[in-house]
């Protein structure tokens, strides 16, 4: 169905690097030894070229935060990071979104012909999601593509896995041990959290005192103290994010409705648009496709 609105116009404006990928997923070979660093900490592997990850990031896609997922090939891998601060049970519908542009770049940059009596090899799909929500969670998890269908399919012929992995502060220690800025990362954002619930701070005080406590500690090589007033801006965007979702539910503007009840998130989808609130936004924190809200949009007639 042909829309009237561009993806690149639509999310730009909103889009603004969320910390975890402003670390791991850059072209800067900082954050390159960094990211090889997370990908021995998670396989147990002992990689020591960071320039032998292919970066991939995916660009004009459905959900606004597909926007900055880090991904790569290695070891006849492709591997997808995206770090989540609140549960998403449709991660496995968003990963196999993820992962069908991905292959397609791969098929398009291999010139591979998939017309053919010989089967071609592609490699194979890993989606890791890093959690550090305030709602408790298991260390480890998996979510089930199966778990999204209408009829109840207990066949595994059609399966797709994004396997959670909490990073809170006392959840999988071994993993932080091995990965010293997995380890940083994860202190400053405790602190942060910290200065909030238990020392009753603003939430400017609470990001600002945290970072120049993460300072004085050298995290992150420099690398907050180098960026200061840009990773300021990003916390405040992050938690400003996060408080809006926390608002709408206490308003009952998003009615806590289980995933995967379609008629409940089309009927909270619709409260937040006569709200004003951005579709990209809705998209992401209901779980509907956002051509879908745009669709919504047109309906009951709200401009955006």
């Amino acid at each position: 169905m042909k829309q009237n609105y561009s993806y690149e116009t639509a999310i730009q404006p909103m889009y603004r690097d969320h910390l975890f990928i402003a670390i791991f997923g850059k072209d800067s070979e900082r954050s390159k030894r960094w990211r090889l660093e997370l990908y021995n900490a998670l396989n147990n592997s002992n990689y020591s070229d960071p320039e032998s990850l292919e970066l991939n990031t995916l660009e004009n896609v459905l959900f606004i935060k597909m926007h900055n997922d880090v991904s790569f090939l290695i070891d006849a891998q492709m591997t997808l990071y995206e770090h989540q601060s609140s549960p998403n049970p449709n991660m496995p519908l968003r990963g196999l979104l993820y992962f069908a542009q991905l292959y397609q770049k791969y098929i398009s940059g291999e010139k591979i012909k998939l017309i053919s009596e010989n089967l071609k090899k592609i490699p194979n799909p890993n989606f890791i999601v890093f959690y550090n929500g305030k709602i408790e969670r298991p260390e480890r998890y998996d979510l089930q593509l199966s778990d999204a269908f209408i009829s109840e399919d207990k066949s595994g012929d059609y399966q797709w896995t994004a396997h959670v992995i909490n990073i809170n502060e006392n959840q999988n220690l071994s993993l932080q041990k091995k990965c010293k800025p997995l380890y940083d990362y994860i202190r400053f954002i405790s602190r942060i959290n910290q200065n909030k619930q238990e020392r009753k701070m603003t939430i400017d005080i609470s990001v600002r005192e945290a970072v120049d406590w993460a300072i004085s500690q050298n995290f992150l090589e420099g690398y907050i103290r180098e960026q200061k007033e840009e990773i300021i801006g990003m916390l405040f965007e992050e938690y400003d994010e996060q408080a809006c979702i926390e608002t709408w539910q206490e308003d009952g503007f998003i009615k806590g409705h289980k995933e995967g009840v379609q008629q409940k998130a089309v009927e909270d989808a619709k409260n937040l648009l006569i709200k004003k609130i951005p579709v990209e936004t809705i998209s992401e924190c209901i779980g509907l496709p956002i051509e879908q809200v745009f669709e919504l949009q047109k309906q009951i007639g709200v401009e955006g």
